[in-house]
């Protein structure tokens, strides 16, 4: 009797494995469900910044306000009758 207890307990456990470690196992839907999620979240922060440079495209397309604020704060440039000041600190100042 003692041999068949081991000989079923052996094919229990055979027939376990592919459940939990095989190729489509448990093991292998839980770590696809963390790369869903991990690809959902990246995918969320994505669309906010496509939202947010589509927003700027449209501004740019129809404003002059934007285009200005570009060209002073990224290519330093003044509009006409404007004095630019340049202040630096010394090192030695605190």
């Amino acid at each position: 009797m003692k041999p068949l207890v081991i000989a079923l307990g052996a094919l229990l456990l055979l027939l376990q494995y592919p459940l939990w470690l095989g190729n489509g196992g448990l093991l292998g839907l839980w770590e696809i469900k963390r790369e869903i999620a991990l690809q959902v979240t990246e995918n969320r922060h994505l669309a906010e910044r496509n939202q947010m440079l589509a927003a700027e495209v449209i501004d740019l397309k129809q404003g002059l306000e934007a285009i200005e604020e570009r060209a002073r704060i990224e290519l330093g440039m003044i509009k006409g009758g404007e004095t630019f000041y340049q202040v630096i600190d010394s090192p030695d100042r605190k």
